[in-house]
Parts: structure tokens; sequence; C-alpha cells
């Protein structure tokens, strides 16, 4: 192999640290902010997500560099195996080593990609990788309560509703409860892992 060639094929490669069939999630580097900072500003994921807030690239540049130094957060970009696209984001963050807990955050940028299980099965990396990897015991979410597909594919999964947190978010001129879910290390091996024993 010419050294060419090889130089083509290491500036081409990109790191995965987790893999399924259809999506991987990677690391998110600096190079990523030019294409993530558009989709801040996706009205219907800014409603999802209850972003209340603007962001400024020097700001999103600063959470970049920040995110890669927290020792309590595992922030990954997911892409798509076919085209290497970017098309959200999924976070393990507030990781609690005496507790062993966690809380899940996930986004999917564009409607165009939502609906089509590529959030579940970046969700199911991430837990694997929280439950089998980070020795966690509890990973938990929030949804809001006008998130029905989300709260569905959730319970789906295998999350659990413990509560409401009410009138948690104020947007688009009136409040929103907040649905609280969590997910034990038993639960999610009884449900994905007991293949493996």
């Amino acid at each position: 192999m010419s050294q060419s060639t090889q130089s083509t094929q290491t500036s081409t490669y990109i790191p995965r640290l987790l893999e399924s069939e259809r999506v991987y999630l990677r690391p998110f580097e600096q190079s990523d902010v030019d294409t993530y900072f558009p989709g801040l500003f996706n009205s219907e994921a800014r409603r999802l997500t209850g972003t209340q807030n603007s962001f400024t690239r020097a700001q999103v540049e600063r959470y970049v560099e920040n995110t890669a130094q927290d020792d309590s957060r595992l922030m990954l970009l997911i892409a798509l195996q076919e085209t290497d696209q970017v098309i959200g984001d999924i976070v393990l963050m507030d990781m609690h080593s005496k507790n062993r807990s966690a809380h899940l955050r996930i986004a999917i940028d564009n409607a165009k990609h939502q609906g089509k299980g590529y959030g579940s099965e970046a969700m199911l990396l991430m837990l694997d990788y929280g439950f089998g990897i980070c020795n966690l015991h509890r990973i938990e979410l929030e949804v809001y309560a006008f998130n029905e597909r989300a709260i569905r594919t959730y319970e789906k999964l295998g999350f659990l509703r413990e509560g409401i947190s009410r009138d948690v978010l104020f947007y688009n001129h009136q409040y929103h409860d907040a649905i609280r879910m969590s997910m034990l290390e038993d639960e999610y091996r009884e449900r994905y892992c007991a293949d493996q024993a």
C-alpha cells in the first residue's frame, strides 16, 4: 500500500465508540461545531427538548471543549452507518460514582430522521455502555408530557415512569409537566442480556 493511500485512509477514518446496525456513536470534535450549531435553531427540536436559550458559535465551541474535560459526562454524536451523516447527539450526564447513577438525554435534530428507530438504537447503545462499561446502577431521564412519541419509545425500551414534575417548563406561553422515568441495571439485563448468560 502506498504512503499516499495510507494517508488518505487515515484522514477519512471516523472513530466509532459504539455501533449498531444503522447508527454509530462517536466523540464530538471541534470540527463538528459547524454541522452541530445550526441544529440548535431547529424549531421542532427546540420545542421537544424545551430549549429556551439562544447560543453563539463561540459558546458551542466552549461547551464542546468543557464537555471533553468533564468526567461526569459522556456526549456522543449519533451518525448514520450508511452515510456518516450526523443526525443528533446523546449524553450520559451527572454520572455519580457513589450512587452509580446518571441522567440520559437524546436529541434527533431533524424531523426526517425522527420516527425511524434511530433514536432507539442510539439509546440501546448508550444504555449498554452505561450499565455494562460505566457500571451504572440507575439511568434516568425526563421527557415533557407533550412529547408522546418519545414517552412511548422510552416505555417500549423498558423505562418506567416514576413521577411528574408539574409546570417545570414554560414554553410557547404555557407551562408543561415533565415525566420522570428510569431504568435499573437488573431491568436492563433481564430485558437485553438474558440470552448472553
